[in-house]
C-alpha cells in the first residue's frame, strides 16, 4: 500500500539546542534505515519551510502508523496522511517504473536500475546509477 505522507516539524524555540540535535540525528538515521528497507520510498523537501512530502510503501495503515510514532521527531510533527492507488491512466504498471519500462531498487548501499523484458518477468539488465 502506498500512501503520501506530509510531514510539518515544528520544534519551539526554546527548546533545548543539544536535544533538539539529538533528535535529528536520530531523525536520519531512523529515516535512512526506512529508505534502505524500501518502506520509504520518496522524500521532498517543501522549500521555505521545515517539512517534507514523502511515499511510503507498507503493507497496512497499521504498519504505517507504527512507523511514524517511531520517528524520533514525531511528539513535534503534523503529518497528513493519504492513500494512493495507480491512476487507471498512468502509463505504468506502478510507481516504481521508469520511463524505459525499468524499475529503480536500492541494492547494496547503490541504485540499481533494472530492465524487464516485455511480460516484466525476464531480467534483461541491471546498472548501477551514481
Amino acid at each position: 500500500m502506498l500512501f503520501q505522507v506530509e510531514m510539518d516539524v515544528n520544534i519551539p524555540m526554546d527548546f533545548d539546542a543539544e536535544g533538539a540535535a539529538r533528535l535529528k540525528a536520530a531523525e536520519k538515521a531512523r529515516f535512512q534505515e526506512l529508505q534502505s528497507a524500501g518502506t520509504w520510498r520518496h522524500i521532498w523537501r517543501v522549500v521555505g519551510q521545515y517539512a517534507n512530502v514523502s511515499i511510503f510503501d507498507v503493507a497496512s495503515n497499521g504498519e504505517l502508523h507504527d512507523i511514524l510514532m517511531s520517528l524520533p521527531l514525531y511528539p513535534f510533527m503534523t503529518m497528513r496522511v493519504t492513500a494512493l492507488c495507480r491512476h487507471p491512466s498512468s502509463l505504468h504498471d506502478d510507481d516504481r517504473s521508469g520511463n524505459d519500462g525499468s524499475d529503480i531498487h536500492l541494492r547494496r548501499g547503490k541504485w540499481t536500475r533494472i530492465l524487464y523484458g516485455p511480460q516484466r518477468s525476464n531480467l534483461c539488465w541491471t546498472a548501477s546509477l551514481a
